[in-house]
């Protein structure tokens, strides 16, 4: 049987890469201006950056345990056997909601093989590591040689980001009044990365083009074998400056591919619009 592979919406990959790799992907739910919809089917992230520069604060929340529930049971009654890769425990609470859920549908189906694993990766990040597992999944791996790569891929994935706007971490709680606010004032450009999981920040640097110029130099401290890796960048409604920094990765490195996608709705309603992230694997 051919292992399923299960992400949620936090992962930022597109319909296609859905469509093609197989993967079955469960939406977090966004909320803006009283409205609720599901992040990547009734909500584009075009629409929540537009909101925001508009002056919106778009809410979020996890996947519901009972939506884990019924796509669970649904398996369980197949005989499929599911590995859930899911966003960063340390960000949203949708990795305990099926965590929960595991046991419950585990108890009315006792032979049923599934696998929760917590990525503690966001945006394309954590669709990398998706990417790789849904594409063993494909090639006939067992759950175990998926389970394998997965846990060392996330071990390894580094996300190093920057925000247009310090007020939208503000907002999230990301970041205090005063950081945002001087921040602001004196166009620091704050460079994050993830540690265990969690947002941490990592440097201050004054103006876009340095900050993006540091980014690529973290990448070489920091990047494993990067010519054969599949590097991604996500943006906040940036598609230009994500293509300029592609441009820039490919004038130092021979890199097989680099994947480009938009920060969902989700993780963008946190970051807001402008936000830059990169992401490679470490030594």
């Amino acid at each position: 049987m051919t292992v399923k592979i299960i992400a949620d919406s936090a992962c930022d990959l597109s319909t296609e890469d859905y469509q093609t790799y197989g993967i079955e992907m469960v939406p977090l739910t966004v909320q803006l201006n009283q409205e609720e919809y599901q992040d990547g089917i009734t909500i584009s992230p075009k629409k929540i950056y537009d909101a925001m520069r508009d002056g919106a604060s778009p809410k979020t929340a996890q996947v519901s345990p009972q939506a884990f529930k019924d796509i669970f049971e649904k398996h369980a009654a197949a005989g499929n056997p599911v590995i859930y890769l899911a966003f960063s425990s340390a960000l949203s609470g949708t990795y305990q909601g099926a965590k929960l859920m595991e046991q419950e549908v585990k108890e009315d189906y006792p032979d049923f093989e599934l696998h929760v694993l917590d990525t503690k990766c966001a945006s394309l990040g954590y669709g990398l590591v998706v990417l790789h597992a849904a594409e063993l999944a494909q090639s006939g791996a067992s759950a175990e040689e998926i389970l394998q790569a997965a846990q060392h891929d996330y071990k390894h994935m580094e996300h190093i980001f920057t925000v247009d706007d310090l007020e939208y971490l503000y907002r999230g709680g990301r970041v205090s009044k005063t950081a945002a606010f001087v921040g602001t004032l004196l166009k620091v450009k704050p460079l994050l990365h993830m540690e265990d999981g969690k947002l941490i920040p990592l440097e201050k640097i004054r103006g876009s083009k340095k900050v993006f110029k540091r980014m690529i130099e973290i990448m070489e401290e920091r990047g494993a074998n990067l010519e054969n890796q599949r590097i991604a960048i996500s943006h906040g409604d940036a598609l230009e400056t994500a293509e300029h920094i592609a441009q820039m990765i490919r004038e130092k490195w021979d890199v097989k591919e680099i994947k480009i996608g938009m920060v969902g709705a989700v993780i963008g309603a946190h970051a807001g619009p402008g936000t830059i992230a990169l992401f490679f694997l470490n030594d």
